[in-house]
């Protein structure tokens, strides 16, 4: 009886040594997890995150895009995309105010901050017991990629797909730009509260690197030491830009009205009625859809080569 009782045992142990081991889930971490974050503080997690306040429409576009989207309880009130964010409950943002009371009142166990967050609201979050990881705007869309996957870690999901499809989608805009020797000139426009001296993106911004990347030349790169220059007309006339693109058409302005404007009349892109409208969230928030962005504006400045 000991003997058969011996065989069965050292069995089962072996069928459960052979067997396949339990998936882990997103639900917890195995053990405690550190980061450092873009202030260089280190972030301790005790288990994944479950109740996420993003502080920026950035971090909540990354959070959806990773698939941590059930995850986020508090967003500030700027984050309108995707339209399930809507849903979620505000905790301000509005010219840089945020409601910390409602964001403790969330109970979060972390809170995703972005440059446009300033490091003293960091620090008071911090002070109440929050932990906040700070996520610094990327400066490439190689450095928007390790975002992705910075965030998908912290919220315990994998970026790897999504990274990969679109790393995909840019290699494909590069091979039909790339082996073109010509760039054509470019005017973003911003802000034309002021006509005669619109804002535009200057270097180091996504929207140079944007256009660059789709074929183009930023007439406003050249502004030195001035991510957002304003241009005089007298500038955006000797520029020649072929194409007009409007990121302020979100406020009203029409290809219309830019054609109107006095003196606009001699820029090569109002006399072949080259100017478009885009929507500049894709532009400016440094997330996922920037490269929904490259493919518009690669589309706009090449129609026949992207069809």
């Amino acid at each position: 009886m000991l003997r058969k009782t011996l065989v069965f045992t050292l069995l089962i142990a072996l069928l459960t040594a052979c067997a396949p081991q339990t998936a882990l889930t997103t639900d917890s971490v195995p053990t405690t997890l550190s980061f450092t974050d873009g202030l260089s503080r280190k972030i301790t997690l005790e288990a994944t995150p479950q109740r996420i306040v993003s502080l920026a429409p950035s971090n909540t576009e990354i959070l959806f895009a990773v698939g941590a989207g059930s995850q986020v309880i508090g967003r500030d009130e700027f984050s309108d995309y995707p339209e399930e964010a809507a849903s979620i409950d505000v905790i301000g943002g509005s010219f840089g105010e945020y409601n910390v009371e409602a964001i403790v009142a969330l109970e979060p166990d972390l809170v995703l901050a972005a440059e446009i967050n300033p490091p003293e609201l960091v620090q008071q979050l911090e002070d109440l017991g929050l932990t906040v990881y700070y996520l610094s705007n990327p400066t490439t869309l190689e450095g928007m990629y390790t975002n992705l996957e910075t965030v998908a870690t912290l919220s315990g999901h994998d970026a790897t797909e999504l990274v990969d499809s679109l790393k995909a989608r840019v290699a494909a805009v590069d091979e039909k730009i790339m082996p073109l020797s010509s760039h054509i000139p470019v005017f973003y426009e911003i802000d034309a509260t002021d006509p005669t001296k619109p804002w535009t993106y200057g270097p180091g911004t996504f929207g140079d690197l944007l256009i660059s990347r789709a074929g183009g030349y930023n007439i406003g790169g050249n502004a030195e030491n001035d991510p957002y220059p304003q241009l005089s007309l007298e500038v955006i006339v000797a520029s020649n830009p072929s194409v007009i693109i409007l990121g302020d058409a979100m406020w009203g302005v029409t290809p219309e009205s830019v054609v109107e404007r006095p003196g606009w009349e001699t820029i090569p892109a109002v006399q072949s009625n080259s100017i478009f409208p885009i929507d500049d969230n894709l532009i400016s928030r440094p997330g996922p859809r920037l490269v929904d962005g490259l493919e518009q504006i690669a589309k706009l400045l090449r129609p026949g080569m992207f069809e």
